[in-house]
């Protein structure tokens, strides 16, 4: 197959299908010769988080001269956007060769998209052989098709809720799952607030004689003056203050520091890195479409500086694009809007899967913005804007927008905005994915 033929043939693979499990995903692993036993994993789960700790880790770690891959999901506009080592994703011809192999060892057997993928990654790096793989969790832990490998060290950034039709109803419930990651004797970093997550993700360390470094007990962030923040493990030699870093929002002050624990770990494992390199790659880390802002003219759409003082605001937009598509997300995403103070109207375009939890972050998103467009990517589990309009609360309706089609909503935000004002895009990856390219272009070129 060449590219676009591998691309089709993951596709077909009933790309929207969830299914838990590891036997097939270890049978497959087993008839390809194990690619995973080659390689040492830095293993990453939690509800948000995941890949902004995986940006940083990954940042750092080539900063200092290791070649690591990373796979994360879901992407933005390419697939190939969830393979990379280092600053480099794989090519098409990896993409098609690696896809290829699969196909023929499947010999008929169908396995899901994400087990496809996850399979390729492990291959991709495996014939790289790369120093270490950074291997975010798709969804949960304990049946994803990730966890099965036995990490150098395992993170579990947060516990909150998300995925009820597949993770559970409660904290506890979520917390068991992605507490699955948990191996034997496997430091583990976690950030999960002291609540019931924080029960079950102790208890698991516990019976699993797993070492266990908690965020607020063994290390901690703190913001310093202006945009400075400092790291401090607490009874141990970490400790650094006035550093910098490139992502927007305080609660990437959290991750950071989750990165900056499991470095700590790493370290013991035979990966060192010096202070330097991490003041160094702090201010480079980059994770598109979370609270990725920037400005861009009018009406040609090129990218440009976002002006300091507004000298009329026609001839130009500021977008703030967002993938938060659950309840905390959606908090996470207000917060950061509450503390700016830089723009006179806020209009927010919208989108959701129909199997989401919207009432609540709908009334959140509501409360914030002046004019809420509604929208709908090409994606089957979208929820169509009349019903997501039907949901608000009776007192925010009339700010309610239904625009069919994602470029004919950024149009309808531009229509209705001037330099002054804020557009921002925000309640599912796929919608920032689909606006992403329509404003700025393909991520990889």
């Amino acid at each position: 197959m060449d590219y676009r033929q591998a691309w089709s043939y993951l596709d077909d693979l009933q790309f929207f299908k969830i299914k838990l499990g590891l036997d097939s995903m270890r049978a497959f692993l087993e008839s390809v010769g194990q690619p995973q036993e080659k390689l040492q994993f830095i293993h990453v789960a939690g509800t948000n988080g995941k890949g902004s700790v995986a940006a940083h880790l990954l940042a750092i770690l080539a900063e200092a001269g290791y070649q690591v891959g990373l796979y994360t999901s879901p992407h933005l506009s390419s697939v190939r956007e969830r393979f990379k080592i280092n600053e480099a994703y794989i090519s098409e011809q990896e993409f098609a060769g690696h896809a290829t192999a699969i196909r023929d060892c499947l010999a008929g057997r169908q396995i899901t998209y994400f087990e496809f993928t996850t399979a390729l990654a492990l291959l991709w790096f495996a014939e790289r052989q790369v120093d270490l793989v950074i291997l975010e969790v798709g969804l949960g832990g304990r049946l994803d098709a990730t966890n099965v490998v036995t990490p150098l060290v395992g993170i579990i950034t947060n516990v909150s809720m998300d995925h009820e039709a597949h993770l559970g109803n409660t904290l506890a419930d979520v917390a068991r799952e992605k507490a699955g990651i948990i191996k034997p004797a496997v430091p583990v970093i976690s950030g999960v607030a002291p609540d019931e997550s924080l029960e079950v993700v102790e208890k698991t360390c516990r019976e699993r004689n797993a070492p266990l470094y908690l965020a607020g007990r063994d290390f901690y962030h703190e913001p310093e003056t202006g945009a400075l923040w400092g790291y401090r493990a607490v009874g141990a030699t970490g400790s650094l203050t006035g550093l910098r870093s490139a992502l927007a929002g305080g609660y990437q002050l959290a991750n950071g520091a989750i990165a900056l624990a499991a470095l700590e770990i790493l370290a013991e494992k035979g990966f060192p890195v010096a202070e330097q390199t991490i003041r160094t790659a702090l201010p480079k880390v980059s994770w598109p479409g979370r609270l990725e802002s920037f400005c861009l003219s009018e009406p040609d759409l090129e990218k440009i500086d976002c002006p300091r003082e507004n000298p009329g605001g026609s001839g130009y937009r500021r977008y703030l694009l967002d993938g938060a598509h659950n309840p905390a997300g959606v908090e996470s995403l207000a917060g950061y809007l509450r503390g700016r103070d830089d723009f006179d109207k806020l209009v927010m375009v919208w989108a959701t899967m129909a199997d989401k939890d919207y009432c609540s972050s709908l009334a959140t998103v509501a409360s914030l913005c002046d004019i809420l467009i509604f929208t709908r990517p090409e994606e089957e589990r979208s929820a169509p804007p009349e019903v997501l309009a039907a949901a608000l609360p009776a007192e925010y309706r009339g700010k309610a927008v239904c625009v069919d089609g994602v470029g004919n909503a950024l149009a309808k935000a531009r229509q209705i905005t001037g330099g002054d004002d804020l557009i921002c895009v925000a309640g599912s990856l796929y919608l920032v994915g689909a606006a992403r390219q329509i404003l700025l272009g393909e991520l990889i070129g």
